[in-house]
């Protein structure tokens, strides 16, 4: 029984996955979602329906485009295999319970952020508006936080923090940034934003220097900050519990 609700869990997060494939590239360049239909961007062909099944595609196709055989990137099928995978570990973590439905919209919102700002390095302020009320909503009256404030704090806090350093470092944070933490902190509530801020400038300066060390990046090139929000984000909704009983575990025994 579980096994099958696990594979039901994986095909739908697999199918929706490639949905935002599409939303997280339209959106930013003013498309509708809807048309035109699936076309490779070089030859611009129709796509088969055997051409959209999620990740299988890519594979059978050797990562190529039926007509013209340009290479597709490889961003769609891990975009797809991510969205599963995280909607079947959002069911193994709470179960048939209403936690899942914030978490798979949650994430829903996450990828198609990380889509955008990694191929434009733009948030569209169009997904920002549609998630941030369902997300409050949800917050309010279908699983809410220990308390009914922490939602609005932590929208308070995510936006307050990001525009103070935006206008301290004079652009160093563009605005999609800044209304993406608001939407993150009502979702995870004061703490779990300022843990989610942490872990992104965290992973954003490990990446970057990475980066400037192998010549990947080049001093003073901007780079996409979504995705490494995206990323500490499912790591603080996940395990926030987890890493603050680490840290206070560790800050006790050292005093």
């Amino acid at each position: 029984m579980m096994a099958s609700i696990y594979l039901y869990t994986f095909t739908l997060g697999l199918v929706l996955g490639s949905f935002y494939n599409v939303v997280g590239l339209r959106l930013p360049n003013g498309q509708s979602i809807v048309r035109p239909r699936s076309h490779c961007s070089k030859c611009k062909r129709t796509l088969s329906a055997l051409e959209l099944i999620p990740v299988t595609s890519y594979i059978f196709q050797k990562g190529k485009c039926k007509g013209c055989g340009t290479k597709i990137s490889p961003i769609y099928p891990f975009i797809e295999a991510a969205t599963g995978l995280l909607f079947v570990y959002a069911f193994y973590q709470f179960g048939l319970t209403l936690e899942t439905i914030v978490a798979w919209v949650f994430i829903s919102l996450l990828i198609i952020i990380f889509v955008s700002d990694i191929h434009y390095m733009i948030i569209p302020d169009q997904v920002l508006l549609f998630f941030a009320p369902i997300l409050l909503v949800m917050r309010l009256f279908v699983a809410p936080l220990d308390t009914w404030w922490n939602p609005f704090l932590g929208g308070v806090i995510g936006f307050t923090l990001l525009l103070a350093i935006a206008i301290i470092s004079k652009g160093g944070m563009g605005g999609g940034d800044i209304k993406l933490f608001a939407v993150i902190g009502i979702t995870l509530g004061w703490s779990g934003v300022l843990l989610a801020f942490f872990l992104s400038t965290l992973i954003g300066a490990i990446i970057g220097i990475i980066g400037l060390t192998l010549g990947k990046i080049r001093r003073g090139e901007p780079i996409p900050f979504g995705p490494f929000i995206v990323i500490a984000t499912l790591i603080t909704y996940f395990f926030e519990k987890e890493i603050f009983t680490w840290y206070w575990s560790l800050f006790i025994s050292h005093y």
